[in-house]
């Protein structure tokens, strides 16, 4: 009976994972989820879609039910870690108790960036981070008359999606979506949104919030007000590096590890939304916010606790459903330097092959799961196809993975 003890800090996505492959490997120590929400974990993808909407309730959040922590003897601890020392290997929680630990996991994900300008603490200006968070929007809207969202990224533009009511969105940069998605895909979505009704204010910046007490309107940096009593802002988020920092570990746009997620201490690890890693997709040391980052990388680290140490280099995949447009992307677009259209854009049915020195580097889809699928496929084989390798089947990705599989037979 191993006597080894994992702490995991944080109960997301990442830290659920993280417990309960730490069972699934068969791993007989103690497993100490610490978490500072009440109750058992969740999700949070639906906050911005079927949960603001009514659609989804606490049920449908649970990542799983209460009874199987018992099962699993995982044993979850409601609060906040106050400070690592690392000496004795012991966290201290914010209500003066300690706990020890063999091996310790940081999956502390990300909090909301701060919109900086002044009116920002007014009432009726929300972000979207928690199912508290997820509540209080959804209890505003349904007495809000004019809705203004600033931030044209992923959450952002769920919301507006999902908010049951025309909103405008307020984005600083020439386009929606242009940390994540290529011109194309922007281009899409901003029709999508204005077609549903919903009004798009591009390379146009936020310079206050207006009210009294309760925010009235919104100034932008050109001098224009908009009438609102209910902001939602989803300006991005920043990775939550507090307890690394105090605990003397490298950070640098979230906690720096290696390629076993492991930081300078081989005792610590970190995971999730909070963790800077060298991404092989990516050829650089990335970050990474996603669903599937979360749950590959809990899996690798339970992977490495129970002895099974591999290089972590999962691909990366990210989804959003916007009402009638669903965006599913493989793969990672940085330095993409040409691209290929595919499919009926008309129809909103359609693909974006990114290439990066002629090698197949990302494909978004929009309505076309096959080819996401197919895009997995050939992303998880080696060699990458390449630009003329498609082009020789049309771009036609599961076409592409047919001939590949006939090459393969016939070698």
């Amino acid at each position: 009976m191993s006597t080894e003890t994992v702490l995991v800090v944080g109960a997301g996505q990442s830290g659920f994972q993280t417990a309960a492959s730490l069972r699934d490997k068969g791993f007989a120590g103690q497993v100490v989820l610490i978490g500072d929400e009440p109750g058992v974990p969740y999700q949070r993808p639906p906050l911005s879609k079927a949960y603001l909407e009514g659609i989804a309730g606490d049920e449908q959040l649970r990542l799983r039910p209460e009874d199987f922590f018992v099962e699993k003897d995982i044993r979850l601890v409601p609060g906040r870690v106050a400070g690592i020392d690392r000496t004795t290997a012991r966290v201290r929680l914010v209500d003066g108790s300690e706990l020890g630990y063999d091996h310790l996991v940081l999956a502390t994900g990300a909090r909301n960036r701060s919109l900086p300008v002044p009116g920002a603490d007014l009432d009726g200006v929300l972000m979207l981070r928690t199912r508290d968070d997820a509540d209080r929007l959804r209890a505003s809207l349904s007495a809000a008359r004019d809705v203004v969202v600033i931030g044209g990224g992923f959450i952002g533009l769920e919301f507006a999606a999902h908010a049951g009511r025309p909103v405008t969105v307020v984005e600083a940069q020439d386009r929606l979506l242009a940390r994540v998605a290529s011109p194309e895909i922007s281009g899409f979505f901003a029709e999508h949104h204005r077609a549903a009704g919903h009004t798009v204010l591009l390379g146009t910046g936020v310079s206050a919030l207006r009210g009294a007490g309760r925010v009235e309107s919104v100034e932008l940096s050109d001098g224009r007000r908009l009438p609102a009593d209910l902001v939602v802002v989803a300006v991005g988020v920043l990775p939550e590096t507090a307890l690394a920092e105090q605990s003397g570990l490298d950070v640098a746009n979230g906690v720096v590890v290696d390629e076993h997620l492991c930081t300078g201490d081989p005792k610590i690890f970190a995971i999730g939304d909070c963790a800077s890693f060298p991404c092989v997709q990516a050829g650089a040391v990335t970050r990474l916010e996603s669903v599937q980052n979360a749950v590959d990388q809990g899996r690798s680290v339970a992977a490495a606790i129970t002895g099974e140490r591999a290089r972590y280099d999962s691909l990366p995949w990210f989804w959003t459903d916007q009402t009638g447009a669903k965006l599913q992307i493989a793969g990672i677009l940085a330095a993409a330097n040409r691209t290929v259209v595919t499919g009926d854009r008309a129809a909103g049915r359609f693909s974006v092959l990114s290439f990066r020195d002629d090698v197949l580097i990302a494909v978004e889809s929009v309505n076309r799961p096959p080819d996401h699928i197919a895009a997995r496929r050939l992303f998880a084989a080696e060699p990458r196809p390449s630009y003329a390798d498609l082009e020789a089947d049309s771009f036609d990705l599961k076409a592409h993975l047919k001939t590949r599989a006939t090459v393969s037979t016939q070698g």
